[in-house]
């Protein structure tokens, strides 16, 4: 079976064809700088291919035409035709409260969707362009679409409620929704199978430009660090994390701002590259800077690490007791000396670092020592591989 899945910003495109099986990927790529002049990365890695064309794509219909073709063609695709391609399936950043699951995309599930824009302004109507461009194109295709507020729908109203007004959760549903919800639940499964049980206490760590943790028990997520939007939690690479709410409003009152401009700061403004004093979102630059002296590097590092350990702390008192500790995405796959900073102090909880299990980037494997009572997992992500195999199990 071969299924495409399809992850659709505002100006760009990501691609996978992939067996959801096996999780063989026979082709994947980008198409970026969508509605500007477009350009299309595409790599074959059974064929030891990569291919970089400049190609239009004043629409996310030619962003998707560019993709099949490439597929398809003669010397650097994977596929003969179209045919070949079981179901496709879309990453769809929020579905509410209204999917706790996958579905099979028709009308009503797209008025669904439509109606989550709201409460994800920034990612729901480019998701919808890429659904809407895979529809007019391969209208007899099979559409699929995997929420990444799905995961979270299992948290209680202890933990998903806001303190607010009761009347603004039930007539306008602001609540904590989470998101990464694809990827924390690829990690629960993994963590399941690897340790041969499922009754544990698991906080995930998902650590990228994006990043928020999940309380995991049974499989099933207790908690999570974004909230309505993917802003909250943890500071990220340029998303601040929580914060007092009075510095909007201090923000807007002060230097003479809109909302809609103060969201832009919080947003792409703030994060370890406002700590930085602007020198990078990349946590890369931020261990170079900070070896070189920089004390604004340092502190964005110490910020990041300190509020992580926080928030594990807080979901083991929440879990009653912590069974194991994963770290995955960018940062918490690649950053070795992150995860010292982050398990350094954590000792408390059980936790115990093998420092030279830590040097390793990107691999599957324990970085615990064989004395800690929390196993500490290193585990790459893979959300395309549980969006492929739910669009394969919908699409049947």
């Amino acid at each position: 079976m071969k299924i495409l899945v399809i992850n659709a910003g505002s100006s760009s495109l990501k691609y996978q064809l992939m067996d959801p099986q096996s999780g063989d990927v026979f082709a994947k790529g980008l198409c970026e700088r969508i509605g500007i002049d477009g350009r299309l990365t595409h790599k074959a890695p059974a064929k030891d291919v990569k291919v970089v064309r400049e190609i239009p794509m004043p629409t996310h219909a030619e962003a998707i035409t560019a993709v099949l073709d490439i597929l398809m063609d003669p010397v650097n695709g994977v596929v003969s035709s179209v045919d070949e391609i079981d179901a496709v399936g879309h990453r769809v950043v929020h579905g509410g409260s209204k999917f706790a699951g996958s579905c099979l995309i028709d009308e009503a599930c797209l008025e669904a969707v439509r109606a989550c824009i709201p409460l994800g302004p920034l990612h729901n109507p480019a998701n919808l362009l890429g659904i809407e461009a895979c529809q007019k194109i391969m209208p007899k295709t099979p559409q699929v679409a995997v929420f990444d507020t799905a995961y979270h729908m299992t948290m209680p109203p202890k933990a998903y409620r806001y303190a607010i007004p009761d009347e603004y959760y039930e007539n306008d549903g602001l609540r904590r929704y989470g998101f990464h919800g694809t990827s924390h639940r690829y990690i629960a499964k993994r963590v399941e199978a690897l340790m041969g049980r499922k009754d544990l206490k698991v906080v995930n760590c998902h650590l990228g430009n994006g990043s928020s943790l999940a309380a995991i028990y049974n499989g099933e997520c207790q908690d999570t660090s974004m909230g309505l939007s993917p802003l909250c939690g943890v500071p990220m690479g340029t998303r601040v994390g929580d914060v007092d709410a009075t510095v909007l409003q201090f923000i807007a009152k002060n230097y003479n701002k809109s909302i809609d401009e103060v969201m832009t700061i919080l947003n792409k403004k703030s994060g370890v590259l406002g700590l930085s004093g602007g020198v990078s979102s990349d946590f890369r630059d931020l261990e170079a800077g900070a070896a070189e002296g920089n004390e604004k590097c340092q502190l964005a590092l110490d910020k990041f690490a300190y509020e992580v350990k926080k928030f594990i702390g807080a979901y083991a008192a929440a879990l009653g007791g912590l069974d194991v500790l994963v770290f995955t995405a960018g940062v918490g796959e690649n950053g070795v000396l992150m995860r010292q900073m982050i398990c350094e102090g954590l000792e408390f909880l059980g936790v115990k670092l093998d420092v030279e299990k830590n040097k390793l980037r990107g691999d599957e494997r324990i970085i615990s020592a064989a004395d800690s009572k929390v196993t500490v997992w290193v585990i790459p992500t893979n959300e395309e591989l549980m969006i492929a195999q739910d669009t394969a199990e919908l699409a049947k």
